[in-house]
Formats: structure tokens, C-alpha cells, sequence
């Protein structure tokens, strides 16, 4: 991901927690699966509506 990050999330992706609806910013440990990215915790992924 190449971007002019400045220390202002402003400039990060988000995307919505299926389960809770919380906005999620772009964390660098996310950085190879972002895509796939789903949920914003551990507790909303115990919670999945699958």
C-alpha cells in the first residue's frame, strides 16, 4: 500500500464491521489481507451471523 501517511488516519482506508457496523481503519498488521478483513475485533468474529 503506498500512501503519504503523515500521522493522519484521514488518509488510511476503512471499511464497516459486518457484525457491529464500527468503521475500521487500515492497521499494518492487516496490510496482506486487507481484503479479506471483516471484522474489528475478536469478540464481533465470535459473534459472526454466518
Amino acid at each position: 500500500m503506498k500512501t503519504s501517511f503523515k500521522g493522519n488516519k484521514s488518509f488510511l482506508p476503512t471499511k464497516l464491521c459486518v457484525v457491529c457496523k464500527k468503521e475500521m481503519t487500515w492497521r499494518k498488521s492487516w496490510a496482506k489481507n486487507w481484503e479479506s478483513v471483516k471484522y474489528c475485533s475478536n469478540a464481533c468474529k465470535r459473534k459472526k451471523l454466518d
